[in-house]
């Protein structure tokens, strides 16, 4: 048996390169996945499909995250589906690359809607569901501690979430439910790919002398949800392979 079997976790962003990964992982662990996505229907369905052709649970979700109604329904088709809530792995992001000074209104609403707004709704939803010793993880970015130019939004949205886990992991710390971060460096993902980063210097960057992999980031995660990390909370691990 896996150190996940029975529980029921929410992966938001599921369809993508980490979120796949991270939905995929968590299923090998005994999780009943709930793959969420916002417009890649085919390919949250085929992440269910392979998570169920190797004898796990999966269903795939819909739901613009940046709306409170829709959260909240993405949330109560969870617990429908499989009874309760565990894990909410808050994973879903956006991002538009260019200097501060061509930011517009729209491009800040983008950014702050779906990776600031959209985390804290379901940090909130997820506050009123889980069970007790849940886990709430939220997935940020080097870029964080690390900031390059071009990524005024997306730095600063993802250091929004860092902040608002840290103080929800003081507000249910009386419940069991630990509240972290983990913060990837450069990983090959098709987000990171059309971000315009040099990948020979970003390898460079880690002593390991390469890019990661969505599943280095699934196999952290899989740890911060796992009993063994139940003494931990407000933190924020970096899985970056050094990069930070």
């Amino acid at each position: 048996m896996g150190s996940l079997t029975d529980k029921v976790a929410i992966v938001t962003g599921g369809s993508g390169g980490i979120g796949s990964a991270i939905c995929k992982r968590l299923a090998q662990e005994g999780a009943k996945v709930v793959v969420h996505y916002g417009g890649h229907a085919d390919s949250a369905n085929e992440i269910v499909k392979k998570i169920k052709t190797n004898g796990g649970e999966a269903v795939s979700i819909q739901a613009n995250l940046s709306n409170s109604d829709e959260v909240m329904k993405l949330f109560e088709e969870a617990q429908q589906q499989f009874g309760g809530l565990d894990i909410l792995i808050n994973n879903a992001g956006t991002g538009v690359v260019g200097p501060a000074t061509e930011m517009d209104e729209a491009a800040f609403d983008k950014v702050f809607g779906l990776n600031a707004k959209g985390t804290f709704l379901c940090m909130k939803e997820a506050a009123n569901r889980l069970n007790n010793n849940g886990r709430i993880v939220n997935i940020s970015s080097g870029l964080v501690v690390r900031p390059m130019p071009g990524f005024s939004l997306y730095c600063g949205s993802k250091a929004a979430i860092e902040l608002m886990g840290k103080v929800l992991s003081m507000e249910l710390g009386d419940r069991g439910i630990s509240v972290n971060t983990v913060s990837p460096g450069p990983t090959k993902t098709e987000m990171y790919a059309n971000s315009g980063d040099d990948t020979k210097a970003a390898a460079e960057r880690s002593p390991f002398n390469r890019l990661g992999e969505p599943e280095d980031i699934a196999d952290v995660v899989a740890f911060v949800v796992s009993e063994k990390c139940q003494w931990i909370t407000g933190h924020t691990f970096q899985a970056g392979g050094g990069y930070v």
